[in-house]
């Protein structure tokens, strides 16, 4: 059978004017239904990728060479006009903090709207019953009330949740999950992977999950990448990179997880 087209595909060095290269060579795809980790401790260029892959690194007065190729459109080059169709439409991002991410003066409806008005049309009338569905769907018991609640008059895990809800919107063909656990105890936190799962394998939706957290994207993730000084040290089957992990910084991360068996795969 052939193999399915990638929905992302990497191949870039980026960097930062008068700073030099963050990552180098940094390779790596994700197709439909997918779900890969990208492991990382603080400053070891997860954020700079995230930036690259969205195509805002120029907001830092960043660079990249190479190719960014979302569903085989190279993004590297594109106008900012064409880079805004894509960005909530074609890619969703899910980032850590619901509290920050979320504008604490507008209604949770209002927020959801506008993410709709962004890129399609339709009046706020014909736009809930998608809204309350949707929200329904990631485990809220929403109803017209909860949107009009603000930021301030729901929990974190349930803001988390309104946060994929506008990531997945418009039916992105990728997520980009930005550290989405670190805000959220441990009960939550679980409820949460299990919504990416769910996305990954109803909806086909391919997701870059982005954390120093090795347990959940253990649980998650069918394939990781250790990024290390901004170089992928070793990338492979979550069981096998886990499980018989060949690079000294991925034994190290290894050593610090519970005692948990990892079948290796071939």
């Amino acid at each position: 059978m052939p193999e399915h087209p990638s929905v992302l595909a990497l191949n870039l060095t980026a960097g930062y004017a008068g700073k030099g290269d963050v990552l180098r060579n940094i390779q790596f795809d994700i197709k439909a239904g997918e779900i890969v980790g990208l492991v990382g401790e603080s400053g070891s260029g997860k954020s700079t990728l995230t930036l690259a892959v969205l195509q805002l690194l120029f907001l830092k007065n960043g660079y990249i060479k190479g190719s960014v190729r979302l569903n085989g459109r190279e993004l590297v080059g594109l106008s900012e006009s064409q880079l805004r169709e894509i960005r909530g439409r074609d890619i969703g991002l899910v980032l850590q903090s619901p509290t920050s991410s979320l504008n604490p003066a507008l209604r949770i409806g209002t927020q959801l709207y506008e993410t709709w008005c962004a890129h399609k049309p339709g009046s706020r009338k014909e736009c809930t019953p998608i809204f309350l569905e949707l929200l329904r769907s990631l485990n809220l018991d929403a109803d017209e009330k909860f949107l009009q609640h603000k930021p301030s008059q729901i929990s974190v895990g349930q803001a988390q949740r309104v946060l994929i809800a506008m990531a997945i919107l418009h039916h992105p063909t990728l997520v980009i999950a930005d550290e989405p656990t670190s805000a959220l105890d441990a009960i939550t936190s679980k409820e949460v992977l299990a919504i990416f799962r769910q996305l990954a394998r109803e909806r086909n939706i391919a997701i870059l999950f982005v954390s120093h957290d090795l347990l959940a994207v253990s649980s998650l993730c069918d394939r990781i990448a250790i990024l290390r000084n901004g170089e992928i040290v070793e990338s492979g089957p979550t069981a096998r990179v886990l499980g018989s992990p060949q690079h000294s910084y991925t034994r190290q991360l290894v050593s610090t997880l519970p005692n948990i068996e990892f079948t290796p795969q071939p």
